[in-house]
């Protein structure tokens, strides 16, 4: 009987996949994810082109849109082009200069093997229309008939599918410079042209010849889901490649389909569909050669924040930014076979896991110190590699002496809630809703408000300023400004500064399930006991390590299951940054 329901379940599963899809958002989501995505949980994004020449940006930005900032009139990106360039050099001349002599297809997959992804993202157009293929569509401006003269697409495509692995294509639905459609310059109405006589007849060729497992579709932020005919391309993509094809969550306004891709972000708790981080080791997705060390992972914390994704039902798209000569900076190298070291060893409970019932043991931390002022842009870090990325909350106290009696404007810019009091007396309270923001349109989107509040004061007193912000997702950034009728609009600088408190809640356990396993992977070693708060588990639970043949006793006390870790010595622990503890039954 068991064997019918088998074969039934199978032959139900197949039949979803094997139906033609048809252009509605009804029957595409009748169509089911397919199951190695989520299985797979990491993957590497590749950000490379002819921005990768330059490779620059501000300390936080996106070099990718290196081009974005020249037409835009960004004077330190003009200033370092003519410095470095000439005074006539132009964007498109970055092309004689994108070789990519030392690009070996092999050795990049052989490394993305290595690091234990299970599938690949290459960004084959950016937003700058370049391709990274022979388009039909794009004579001129790709890197067969360009600096490389080499399909990379190809060579690339067919280098990771012989390590085993999913290959996929990242693809820039609008373009900047395209004179059909001149994407942030004309009108978002008249895109018409452009979808129906560059867009689409490119995206297909780009298909059709390479038949990629993932698209990742963006730029699609500024125009309707109907208006880029999204659901039409998305039929046609799954009827054309196939059971095991799946596209991401870029496709308009109105689209609903398509695996969540959260940016640069502490992750999502939404579980309805497959998600997956996309973020670089660092603060760019290409290369970005003004970037400070600081701004990259390391290997541990790259190791802990992988963990954490995966407890919460999702994964991670890593990306690495090659240099333009096609060499992956040695130090992306690293980060990625320290993250694979680690999962050759904790593999089991990472791959094909499921989330628990609760994806964490949570623990306040917090830090304090000194602020001279409140003018911070944290872009997508904190203030603190101690505090997460998002949900945290901040407190400044700083004493202000007015030199005049006057009624005295306080002014914040901000992204999130703040709340401003002055002794007692609140004068700001603001609480915005964020609704819809767009994790895509990050580099680009102004993400901030200003509100602002007036309070009579008198020349000598010192008052006590209290500012409370709470930081909710993505960017993070917070201004104050004072001002009356005998002073302009400055930052504030309290006497002494700013008493600063920040306080997040964080993970020390990452629950993971397979089967009746439940994984507790420990962030923090424990060094006596790994308290768990869990329902009892059954008399002949067996609990070890992964990584280490010791059984390790256990009991269970006031709805708590103590491990006993003090069998475990320095030799048993194989791994670094975190430690999988096995419960099972």
């Amino acid at each position: 009987m068991k064997k019918i329901l088998t074969l039934l379940i199978c032959f139900l599963a197949l039949s979803c996949f094997s139906q033609k899809v048809e252009p509605t958002w009804e029957s595409l989501n009748q169509r089911a994810y397919p199951q190695w995505f989520s299985d797979a949980k990491l993957g590497i994004f590749i950000h490379w082109g002819v921005y990768s020449v330059p490779a620059y940006a501000s300390n936080e930005g996106y070099a990718e849109w290196y081009y974005s900032g020249l037409m835009n009139g960004d004077t330190t990106r003009i200033n370092f082009q003519k410095r470095n360039y000439g005074e006539d050099f132009t964007y498109r001349d970055f092309d004689k200069l994108f070789k990519a002599e030392l690009f070996e297809p092999t050795q990049w997959a052989d490394l993305f093997k290595k690091s234990g992804a299970k599938y690949v993202l290459l960004v084959t157009k950016h937003h700058d229309g370049y391709c990274l293929w022979d388009s039909e569509y794009s004579p001129e401006w790709n890197s067969v008939v360009g600096g490389p003269k080499r399909d990379i697409v190809g060579e690339l495509t067919d280098a990771v599918r012989a390590e085993g692995l999913k290959m996929g294509f990242y693809y820039s639905l609008p373009e900047w410079t395209n004179p059909l459609h001149r994407w942030y310059i004309d009108p978002d109405d008249s895109v018409t042209n452009y979808v129906d006589n560059h867009m689409i007849p490119q995206f297909k060729e780009l298909v059709t010849k390479y038949r990629p497992s993932i698209i990742f579709a963006d730029g699609e932020w500024r125009n309707s889901a109907e208006q880029w005919h999204s659901a039409e391309l998305i039929a046609w993509y799954y009827n054309t490649v196939g059971e095991e094809a799946i596209v991401n969550d870029r496709w308009g306004h109105g689209a609903q389909h398509g695996f969540r891709t959260p940016e640069y972000s502490a992750g999502i708790t939404q579980t309805d569909r497959p998600w997956a981080e996309c973020r670089g080791i660092g603060r760019s997705f290409a290369l970005n050669r003004n970037e400070p060390l600081s701004n990259y992972l390391t290997s541990k914390e790259l190791i802990r924040h992988f963990a954490k994704t995966v407890a919460a039902g999702g994964g991670m798209t890593l990306n690495v930014g090659p240099a333009a000569d096609g060499i992956i900076p040695m130090l992306q190298q690293e980060r990625l076979l320290d993250l694979g070291k680690w999962l050759e060893i904790n593999g089991e409970a990472i791959y094909g896991t499921r989330p628990y019932h609760k994806f964490y043991e949570m623990k306040e931390v917090s830090i304090t110190r000194t602020d001279s002022v409140i003018d911070f842009n944290w872009h997508r870090n904190s203030p603190d590699k101690a505090i997460s990325y998002d949900n945290f909350s901040a407190t400044w106290n700083g004493i202000f002496i007015p030199e005049k009696t006057a009624t005295y404007t306080f002014e914040v810019e901000v992204d999130d809630n703040v709340k401003v009091t002055v002794d007692d007396k609140v004068i700001i309270d603001y609480n915005p809703a964020k609704a819809n923001e767009q994790q895509s349109d990050a580099d680009m989107a102004k993400n901030w408000s200003s509100t602002s509040g007036k309070i009579k004061l008198k020349a000598g007193e010192p008052y006590n300023i209290k500012v409370e912000y709470q930081e909710k997702n993505i960017d993070a950034m917070m201004r104050l400004f004072v001002s009356s009728k005998y002073m302009t609009k400055s930052v504030l600088k309290p006497l002494d500064g700013f008493r600063a408190e920040y306080k997040c809640e964080q993970p020390y356990v990452c629950y993971t399930t397979k089967g009746d396993d439940l994984y507790a992977i420990a962030i923090e070693f424990p060094q006596d006991e790994l308290v768990l708060e869990i329902p009892q588990p059954k008399e002949n639970t067996i609990v070890t390590m992964l990584g280490c043949e010791k059984i390790l006793p256990w009991k269970y006390e006031n709805g708590k299951m103590i491990i006993d870790t003090t069998p475990l010595k320095y030799n048993d622990l194989k791994s670094d940054a975190a430690w999988t503890f096995v419960i099972r039954n």
